[in-house]
């Protein structure tokens, strides 16, 4: 009897087996063929920084989504709400809702001027979309009386790139390289605490018009606890908010002429009363060293990068958001002062940037 089982278990088996594993060998080899013949990249040469439309950001005017948006369902990922919708050319958009939505809209454009890659955000202040549900699992605080949801960030969905996984902070192709740490300055200059490896992706793209290879691109996908405080904190201080944002410190340590390496405020270590969540006390205080321990060389290469910029574009990145007038002033010039801060850093001899 036993011995009969057995059988009919191993023929059942061979039979899911063969009906399954054709279509497991191809994900199988999709995976591993992306990895193996995609060239990974993090950040490339900008020959055009001083005249990127920080406005606009990196999909331009040409890829501004277009009213009237159609729900589609929503998105219980992550900490934020969020929603899927299309727009009248049938492209396909990530609706942020929240605190995060005019920060991020900042952050992205900021670090994609000088190189590295960003999710094409836009801001809408005043966002309607046909279809939408009577209650949404989260989000319904931001919905107004008619329908309309004030202050959103719209994400673009492109063709041609597949999001196929995220990558760690400690463990990636571009451990070590001045590319990598100048990112890490970045992620300063806008005060972004919120680095868990989650935030990061990567997306197979491929280039069908051109014949190049697909390339595997590495970027921060969440820069939404930007412009606020340095940590970790409960409250709408940690986002978009000015007064923290223009009252941090930046450099925590390494100004002086002595030493080949500078410490950043940000992220700094969390609050004592996290304490008590100790999975999350613990996240926060492993990524201290991101803004640690950075070559000074490779942190004034960025602060070169970021000069290039015009007062007019760093002014434009925080009009995207519509900010006000005297906020997109005073955040825009606490950012200069970031990057003459970064310039004046003193690089020993022998050092490169």
């Amino acid at each position: 009897m036993c011995s009969k089982k057995k059988i009919l278990t191993l023929l059942a088996a061979t039979f899911l087996g063969a009906l399954f594993m054709p279509e497991l060998l191809k994900a199988a080899h999709e995976k591993t063929g992306s990895s193996e013949t995609a060239t990974p990249i993090l950040w490339r040469q900008p020959a055009d920084i001083a005249s990127r439309n920080l406005l606009e950001g990196p999909g331009g005017k040409e890829h501004e989504p277009h009213p009237p948006f159609t729900f589609e369902k929503e998105d219980m990922e992550g900490s934020n709400p969020k929603f899927d919708v299309r727009d009248q050319d049938g492209v396909k958009w990530k609706v942020k809702l929240g605190t995060e939505a005019k920060p991020e809209t900042v952050a992205t454009r900021l670090v994609w001027s000088i190189g590295y890659f960003t999710n094409e955000d836009y801001f809408i202040p005043d966002f309607r979309a046909k279809g939408m549900p009577v209650h949404l699992h989260r989000g319904n605080s931001f919905i107004e009386a008619d329908g309309s949801i004030k202050n959103v960030r719209l994400k673009r969905y492109s063709q041609g790139e597949k999001k196929i996984g995220t990558w760690e902070w400690r463990k990636n192709p571009f451990t070590g390289t001045r590319e990598l740490n100048g990112l890490r300055v970045m992620m300063a200059v806008v005060n972004n605490w919120d680095l868990k490896d989650d935030n990061n992706s990567i997306y197979r793209v491929k280039h069908s018009d051109s014949g190049e290879a697909p390339e595997l691109v590495y970027l921060v996908s969440d820069l939404g606890s930007s412009f606020g405080t340095t940590n970790f904190i409960a409250n709408d201080k940690g986002k978009g908010n000015l007064d923290s944002y223009v009252h941090s410190k930046f450099i925590r340590k390494g100004a002086e002429h002595a030493g080949a390496f500078v410490d950043f405020e940000d992220p700094h270590r969390p609050a004592l009363f996290i304490a008590f969540d100790a999975p999350e006390f613990v996240s926060r205080v492993n990524m201290e060293w991101i803004g640690r321990q950075i070559p000074k060389a490779d942190a004034k290469w960025t602060g070169q990068l970021l000069a290039r910029l015009s007062p007019e574009q760093i002014r434009d990145a925080f009009r995207a958001a519509q900010y006000t007038p005297e906020e997109v002033e005073a955040f825009a010039r606490a950012v200069e002062l970031r990057i003459d801060e970064l310039n004046q850093l003193w690089v020993g001899p022998g050092a490169t940037n």
